[in-house]
């Protein structure tokens, strides 16, 4: 799951109407539902599209708290032109040194990678918030993944904790891949866990289609089921 700083609590979908479903669809989710308890998703700060996706660049393939110093160290270089603690503009990263990039620690490709995604946010490409909530979970990822190193799990979870879109099913994750395997394929907490014994995305899918139109809200849990699992180790 990504990293979410700041929350709001508010969500546009009832949260006791998504369990109350969840929980009549399927008995084996609703038992794991009843072991992890109340679900407390909270959606992230309302950021930009371009805020979003550039903090998911930086955050790809690195630990959280790397990732939140980098993050930071690439912020604060624009605080002459911004401001302190001000996001730089689209302009501003397209328009600032490689070097000053590379500074804060971003690597060769995500400095590409932001880059790509200012051209496509001043090209329309990426949509504005106000745009993006009117388009489909499908029109959205078909946007974004437009956009060099973002692909369709980044949106997805963009989908889901910025958006906080209620049916986004991510299959391909691993936590929820584990997760499912743990909950319905047997999968014990003290075992190794190697790619065969991850659910497969197809099966995992055929299996979601009853917890629509909350498939959001399954997979929130299905991560739960991870962290129950690794509190048992």
């Amino acid at each position: 799951m990504p990293h979410a700083s700041q929350t709001s609590p508010r969500l546009p979908y009832s949260r006791d109407e998504a369990i109350a479903h969840l929980t009549a669809a399927d008995p084996k989710l609703a038992k794991l539902i009843a072991r992890a308890g109340p679900f407390t998703l909270r959606l992230a700060s309302q950021q930009s599209p371009f805020e979003a996706l550039a903090e998911s660049i930086i955050y790809q393939q690195l630990h959280g708290k790397a990732a939140a110093t980098i993050h930071a160290r690439m912020i604060a270089s624009f605080e002459p032109l911004c401001g302190l603690g001000v996001h730089p503009s689209p302009q501003h990263l397209l328009d600032c040194p490689t070097q000053q990039l590379r500074s804060a620690g971003l690597s060769h490709n995500k400095t590409l990678a932001l880059r790509d995604l200012a051209a496509k946010t001043l090209d329309g490409t990426v949509p504005t918030l106000a745009r993006i909530r009117r388009l489909s979970d499908e029109a959205i990822i078909d946007h974004l993944t437009q956009v060099r190193g973002i692909g369709k799990w980044t949106v997805e979870m963009f989908i889901i904790f910025r958006l906080g879109r209620p049916d986004v099913f991510p299959s391909t994750d691993y936590g929820v891949r584990k997760g499912f395997a743990l909950t319905f394929h047997g999968l014990k907490p003290t075992t190794k866990v190697t790619p065969d014994l991850l659910a497969q995305p197809a099966d995992m899918e055929r299996r979601a289609r009853k917890w629509a139109p909350f498939r959001s809200v399954a997979a929130w849990y299905l991560w739960r089921a991870c962290d129950l699992a690794s509190s048992k180790t």
